[in-house]
C-alpha cells in the first residue's frame, strides 16, 4: 500500500465533516449558511482528493450521494424487529374507543399521547454503526425487507454520518414533495406514461429503482420518527426519542405535538384537516402514539400492529360536477389518454376544470358518459380524477364516449400491445406525437449514447422543425444548431456534432434498440443483430424466419414485421444509409476468443459499466446470460454481489473478478492463436 501523508487524510476527513454539516443545515434545518458556489467548491475539493487517493473513499463519504450505480437486484435482509403496520380509524367515536381500550389496559384515567402527521410515503429502516450509515431497508413483509441502501444514500436529508458516533437503528418515512410529484407526473403525461396515482406510489417506485441516478433525480425527502430499543439510550418517552433524533441530525417533522388527553388529539386532527393543503408534502391523517414507553410495553402488539398507536385518517374530499366533454391526449409513447372536461368546481383549494379518466377500460367499467354528473377527488391529494357517476341525475340526453379507432394526431391505427395492457396506443411508430420520446430513446445510453442530446435540446430541435424524424439528427449543421437560441454555444455544438458523428459507427444492436420498435428492447436487439447481421436482412426476413430465432416469439416477430413494412420506416432506413450510419454487424472472424463460453455478471463493476463488459463479451464471440444455470461457464463478480453468487457456488460455476476476466481473455486469445497455427 502506498504512503499517504497524514495531512491529506485529515484534509479529506475535515471536508467530509464540513460537507455533511452543510447538508444538515440545508436539507434538514432549511437554514444554509454558505452559498451554493461555496458548497460546490468544497465538494469539488473532496472529489479531486478522492480521485487522487481512491483507497481513502468510504461508503459514508458525501461523494457517494452523487455517484450513480446500476444495481443488479435488491437482496432481502432480516429486520432487527418486525416492522408493523398501523390500524386505521376515520372518526372521533372510533378514536375515543381506542383511548378507552388503552386506558382500560394500563389502568389509568388519562393517557398522554404524541401526535405526528402521517406522511404519504414509504416506511424505511436505517442502521448506523459508530454513527455511519450502514444499511437501509424497506418494510417488505414486515419480517424481511429489501436492501435499498444505495438509493437511500441519494436522499439528501438522510445523514451518512450522525452527529454522535453511536450504534442505532431508526425508522421513518421517505416521501416525495408535492412540487416534485407534480413535476414528475407532468413529465410522465408528456411522455404518454400513466401518472402515479399518489405520492406513496411515486416514492415506492423511486426507491426501488435499480439505476440510482433515477432516485437521485427525483429529489426524495425524509422524516424520521422511531428509535429501536429506546431503553439503550435512556429514553422514557416518544417525545424524548424525537428530540434524540433531532440531536443526531435526522430530519424530524416539526409539527409533532404532546397531547395530554384524547380531546387534545381530536383538536390536533381537526386543526390539520384545515391546514394540510398548506404543507409542501402530502399527509393523509395523523399518527397517535402513547407517549410513555413503559405503557407501550404493557400494551404490546397484535400480529400486525401495535396496540399503543393508531392512524387517525383525514376524511377524503370529493365534489360533484358535470362532465361536458372528453378530449384525448397522445403521449410520447403513443398512449391515448382520455381527459374529462368539466364544469369548473372548487376542490381542495383549487378550481378544477379537467380530470383524469385513466383509460378507456375505466370509462366502460364505470359507465361514464358525456353529460353525466360525476364525483371527482384529488388522487393523492394532487391529481383530479373522476370517481363515479350519479346515475340518478341522468336525463337520457347523455352520450356514450366513443373509443377511438385511429390516432387523433396522425390517423394511424390504434390498439393494445398485449391482452394485459390497459392502455390504448397509437401503433404508428412514426406518429409526430411520439417523435420527442423516440429521439430520447434513440440518443439514450443503451442505444446510440449521444451525449449532449438531452430532452431540452430535443424539444428545441423538434419545435423548430429542424428534426422531423430520427434520421434528421445526422443531417444537422453548425449553422442550424446556432439558431436554437441561448444556452447552446459553439463548444456545445462542436461536442454534440462530434457525438453524432461517432454514433454513425455504433454497433448494429444499438441502432435497432434506438429505433424503438415496439416490444424490441436491448436484449432482443442484440439477438436480432447477431442472428441477422444487417438491417437489410432483418427488413427482408419473413415471420417464419424471425420466429426461428431463439427468444423471438410470434408477437415480437409480428411487431418487427409491421415496423419494417411501414413506408415511413423504409424512408427512415434509406435516410440513415445516406447519412453514413453503419447498419450491419462487423464480423471479426479472427477474434472470437470467447466463442462457446457463457458468462453471467453480478454486483457493481469498477472498471466497466454493465453495457461495456457485455459488449466486450459479445464482440469476442461469448454469450451473456441474465441468470446463473448449469450452462454458465463463468460468473464475473463485482462489489455487493447478489443472489447469483450463492447460486454459482452451489452449482460449482467458476467465479472470477474483473481482473481475472481480463486475464482470461488473454489466455483464450493465446489458445485460439495456437489452434489456428495447428
Amino acid at each position: 500500500m502506498r504512503y499517504i501523508p497524514e495531512e491529506v487524510k485529515r484534509k479529506i476527513e475535515d471536508l467530509r465533516e464540513l460537507i455533511e454539516y452543510h447538508n444538515y443545515r440545508y436539507y434538514v434545518l432549511a437554514d444554509p449558511v454558505i452559498t451554493d458556489e461555496e458548497y460546490d467548491n468544497l465538494m469539488k475539493q473532496l472529489i479531486e482528493l478522492e480521485k487522487k487517493y481512491p483507497e481513502l473513499v468510504t461508503p459514508d463519504s458525501p461523494t457517494q450521494r452523487i455517484g450513480d450505480k446500476v444495481l443488479e437486484e435488491f437482496r432481502t435482509v432480516q429486520h432487527s424487529e418486525p416492522m408493523l403496520s398501523l390500524d386505521n380509524t376515520y372518526d372521533e367515536d372510533q378514536i375515543k374507543e381506542f383511548d378507552d381500550r388503552v386506558k382500560k389496559t394500563v389502568e389509568l384515567e388519562t393517557v398522554e399521547y404524541v401526535t405526528e402527521l402521517k406522511i404519504d410515503g414509504v416506511s424505511v429502516s436505517l442502521r448506523y454503526e459508530k454513527g455511519r450509515f450502514l444499511l437501509g431497508l424497506t418494510r417488505g413483509d414486515g419480517t424481511r425487507g429489501e436492501d435499498i441502501t444505495e438509493n437511500l444514500k441519494r436522499v439528501r436529508s438522510i445523514p451518512l454520518r450522525l452527529r454522535k458516533p453511536i450504534d442505532i437503528e431508526v425508522r421513518g418515512e421517505v416521501y416525495m414533495p408535492v412540487q416534485e410529484f407534480e413535476r414528475l407526473n407532468n413529465e410522465r403525461l408528456e411522455q404518454g406514461e400513466p401518472p402515479f396515482a399518489n405520492p406513496r406510489n411515486a416514492t415506492a417506485g423511486t426507491i426501488r429503482q435499480l439505476d440510482t441516478s433515477v432516485t437521485r433525480a427525483r429529489n426524495l425527502d425524509s422524516f424520521i420518527y422511531y428509535v429501536l430499543y429506546p431503553e439503550r439510550y435512556g429514553l422514557k418517552t416518544q417525545w424524548d426519542a424525537l428530540n434524540l433524533l433531532k440531536d443526531l441530525g435526522f430530519k424530524v417533522n416539526p409539527h409533532s405535538r404532546i397531547c395530554k388527553d384524547i380531546h387534545q388529539v381530536i383538536e390536533y386532527w381537526n386543526e390539520w384537516i384545515k391546514k394540510k393543503d398548506e404543507l409542501p408534502y402530502w399527509v393523509d391523517g395523523i399518527v397517535v402514539k402513547v407517549n410513555q414507553f413503559e405503557l407501550q410495553r404493557i400494551l404490546g402488539t397484535t400480529a400486525k400492529a401495535p396496540r399503543w398507536a393508531i392512524a387517525f385518517k383525514f376524511p377524503s374530499e370529493k365534489v360533484e360536477t358535470k362532465l361536458l366533454d372528453v378530449t384525448i391526449q397522445v403521449g410520447r409513447t403513443g398512449v391515448l389518454t382520455p381527459v374529462a372536461e368539466l364544469e369548473p368546481v372548487q376542490l381542495a383549494g383549487t378550481v378544477v376544470r379537467r380530470a383524469s379518466l385513466h383509460n378507456f377500460d375505466y370509462i366502460v367499467e364505470k359507465d361514464i358518459r358525456i353529460g353525466d354528473w360525476v364525483y371527482i377527488e384529488k388522487a393523492g391529494g394532487i391529481i383530479p380524477q373522476v370517481l363515479y357517476v350519479d346515475k340518478s341525475r341522468r336525463t337520457g340526453q347523455e352520450k356514450e364516449i366513443e373509443i377511438p379507432e385511429s390516432c387523433p394526431m396522425c390517423s394511424g391505427r390504434v390498439g393494445k400491445l398485449n391482452p394485459e395492457d390497459v392502455a390504448l396506443r397509437c401503433l404508428n411508430p412514426h406518429c409526430p406525437a411520439k417523435l420527442k420520446r423516440s429521439l430520447v430513446t434513440f440518443a439514450a445510453r443503451n442505444a446510440l449514447d449521444i451525449k449532449g442530446l438531452g430532452e431540452k435540446i430535443i424539444e428545441k430541435l423538434v419545435d423548430s422543425g429542424l428534426v422531423k424524424d430520427l434520421a434528421d439528427i445526422f443531417y444537422l449543421t453548425p449553422f442550424e444548431l446556432t439558431q436554437l437560441g441561448s444556452g447552446i454555444g459553439h463548444k456545445t455544438i462542436a461536442n454534440l456534432l462530434s457525438q453524432i458523428e461517432q454514433a454513425k459507427s455504433a454497433p448494429l444492436y444499438k441502432i435497432i434498440t434506438g429505433l424503438g420498435i415496439p416490444m424490441v428492447g436491448e436484449k432482443t436487439a442484440r439477438t436480432l443483430a447477431r442472428s441477422m447481421g444487417s438491417i437489410d436482412k432483418i427488413m427482408g426476413a419473413t415471420l417464419d424466419e424471425l420466429t426461428q430465432i431463439p427468444g423471438i416469439g410470434s408477437e415480437i416477430a409480428r411487431s418487427i414485421r409491421e415496423y419494417f413494412d411501414n413506408e415511413k420506416t423504409k424512408e427512415l432506413i434509406k435516410k440513415l444509409k445516406q447519412a453514413g450510419v453503419k447498419l450491419q454487424e462487423e464480423h471479426q472472424q479472427n477474434k472470437q476468443t470467447l466463442a462457446g463460453l457463457t458468462f453471467a455478471i453480478t454486483g457493481v463493476l469498477k472498471n466497466f459499466s454493465r453495457n461495456q463488459i457485455e459488449d466486450l463479451i459479445h464482440s469476442l464471440g461469448g454469450k451473456v446470460s441474465d441468470s446463473v444455470t448449469k450452462k454458465t461457464d463463468y460468473l464475473i463478480v463485482g462489489e455487493n454481489p447478489g443472489s447469483k453468487l450463492s447460486k454459482a457456488n452451489n452449482l460449482g460455476i467458476r467465479i472470477i473478478n474483473e481482473l481475472e476476466f481480463l486475464e482470461l481473455i488473454k489466455v483464450e486469445a493465446k489458445n485460439h492463436q495456437q489452434q489456428r497455427l495447428l
